[in-house]
């Protein structure tokens, strides 16, 4: 009499496990970054945080094991991976090039006022995601932008000298315009290309990512450092729109408020994230060169002179316009 009694607390218990294991909804999350570097490590956090939190299951692929940024845009665009944190990508909407202006900040508190909640430029990047049925649920700043060199530079200084070195860009036409407006010459190619030019010689350095991205992808390629302030690298935390709908209501405000803390937290360490790894480049074997306050300025005055008008008429100055004057400083 005892083992029917038996065989059915065994399988109410295999029930009740098999319905917690299908409670749990698993998301796969790219992002662009090698294990055990920051962004990597805040993305863990993430997932444990939801872990507890809530009923979501976060897979995470780091170093862009399901496609290069470009490609994993369009596959959260239509379900195909559920989540990443990554630069935003131009391809679905070109007016998104807005986001990576080159000199559009000057220092870290322009930044967050540029791009930071409720910004003017905040609200236009997540409308045009939501167009491509994308959901924003974090920015993640990263960096100021600078040049790495496999090559000593020259005339580093003066943004109308001609360098005479071949930088690697992004395929983004903000890129492309700065790096020949301040004396480079401009080849642009995908990021799974960018190492082999530089060891092969094909270019003699990169344009388009900052210390960090450096030390992580091209510090045995970095012989020097320009500090150059660039343009100011900032990810964003996205989910397919259709899945994040789909959410339960309690997973759903749990994904909420551990991005807001994602976000919060990023802000508050991303500066000196920046020094640290300007150390770590220069520990690498980088020699870190630094422009003055006054050279920054000839930069950015020149970019602004000579790329600004040719970006803002390619993407509509109806649009561009009003945003730039209210976040540019």
């Amino acid at each position: 009499m005892r083992q029917p009694k038996l065989i059915k607390a065994l399988l109410l218990a295999a029930l009740l496990g098999t319905s917690s294991i299908v409670a749990a909804q698993s998301l796969k999350l790219s992002h662009v970054r090698p294990q055990g570097t920051v962004a990597d490590v805040d993305v863990r956090a993430l997932a444990d945080t939801l872990a507890k939190t809530s009923s979501l299951k976060i897979e995470i692929f780091p170093a862009n094991a399901l496609g290069d940024y470009t490609v994993v845009h369009e596959r959260v665009s239509v379900g195909a991976v559920d989540m990443a944190l990554q630069p935003a990508a131009t391809s679905g909407d070109r007016r998104m090039q807005i986001g990576v202006m080159p000199y559009l900040a000057n220092d870290w508190a322009g930044a967050r006022k540029a791009f930071g909640k409720g910004s003017p430029l905040r609200a236009a990047m997540e409308d045009m995601y939501g167009k491509q049925d994308i959901k924003v649920l974090a920015a993640y700043p990263m960096y100021f932008g600078g040049i790495s060199l496999n090559k000593e530079p020259v005339a580093v200084g003066d943004p109308n000298a001609s360098k005479g070195l071949k930088l690697r860009v992004p395929p983004i036409k903000a890129f492309q315009l700065m790096g020949n407006a301040i004396g480079y010459i401009s080849a642009p190619l995908p990021f799974s290309e960018a190492f082999t030019a530089v060891q092969t010689g094909v270019v003699d350095g990169v344009l388009g990512s900052g210390a960090e991205g450096y030390y992580a992808s091209f510090r045995d390629v970095t012989k020097y450092y320009i500090v150059a302030n660039t343009h100011f690298e900032i990810w964003y935390l996205i989910m397919n729109k259709g899945k994040y709908d789909g959410l339960k209501a309690a997973d759903r405000a749990a994904l909420d408020k551990a991005a807001d803390a994602f976000e919060t937290q990023r802000w508050a360490k991303a500066e000196a994230d920046q020094a640290e790894n300007e150390k770590k480049l220069e520990q690498a074997g980088a020699k870190i060169v630094r422009l003055s306050n006054a050279q920054l300025a000839a930069y950015a005055a020149k970019v602004r002179k000579v790329v600004w008008p040719e970006i803002t008429k390619d993407i509509g100055e109806a649009f561009a316009k009003p945003i730039l004057d209210k976040v540019a400083n």
